[in-house]
């Protein structure tokens, strides 16, 4: 437990080792294609690849799950923040201070509600040795880890979860509690999400939405 720059540094080695309603067609899955050197998936966990695969699945199953516990006027007010399709083209994110806020979709037990809207919180985006980062600054359960490069219209998240009074954020790989992995989306003009499919706690997807501070 090093801190958040050695979790930066243990996936930068994985690339350098590893190297009834009509829907629109699923884009095929960010997982179905070969693992080579300089991609997430030479770095990412067996679990974290099958959470990317199963994007859809997550999204359908948290939404469905949320309205069928009377929440559906809540996710139809989100709009395009809350529609599983809603990825445009470019989604780089500029490095900086971003206002982010978390929606958790469905719940895996009878003890969580099936939808939670936080208030917004301080997060940022940095240029790491190449690559992007994203770490959030504030909050009891704070995510950071590495952006990359993946599709036309999204980017692969892979971190780990830094919980409470914690300084130190662990190395990815190493607690599967605790890893992430999700998908950063561009889903309107300076904003972005960050979809965190399938979470080791509590909700069945959560929804990171991005704006820059300034």
């Amino acid at each position: 437990m090093r801190g958040r720059t050695t979790l930066v540094s243990t996936l930068a080695l994985g690339l350098t080792l590893g190297a009834c309603q009509t829907v629109p067609a699923v884009p095929p899955s960010a997982a179905d294609a070969l693992a080579s050197a300089g991609t997430w998936r030479a770095t990412a966990t067996d679990q974290d690849k099958e959470r990317i695969r199963s994007w859809y699945k997550s999204w359908q199953a948290a939404l469905t799950d949320a309205r069928a516990k009377g929440y559906g006027a809540e996710i139809e007010r989100e709009g395009v923040l809350l529609e599983p399709m809603a990825a445009l083209p470019n989604p780089h994110i500029p490095a900086g201070d971003y206002r982010c806020r978390t929606i958790k979709l469905g719940t895996q037990g009878r003890s969580t509600l099936a939808y939670i809207a936080y208030d917004r919180f301080r997060c940022r985006i940095a240029d790491e040795q190449g690559i992007a980062s994203f770490v959030k600054l504030t909050g009891s359960q704070r995510p950071v880890g590495l952006i990359f490069p993946d599709s036309l219209n999204r980017q692969v998240f892979l971190g780990t979860l830094q919980l409470g009074d914690e300084r130190l954020a662990i190395d990815y790989g190493t607690d599967r509690m605790r890893d992430m992995a999700g998908l950063l989306e561009r889903i309107g003009d300076n904003r972005w999400r960050l979809v965190l499919p399938a979470p080791a706690y509590e909700s069945l997807l959560d929804v990171i939405e991005l704006v820059p501070a300034n």
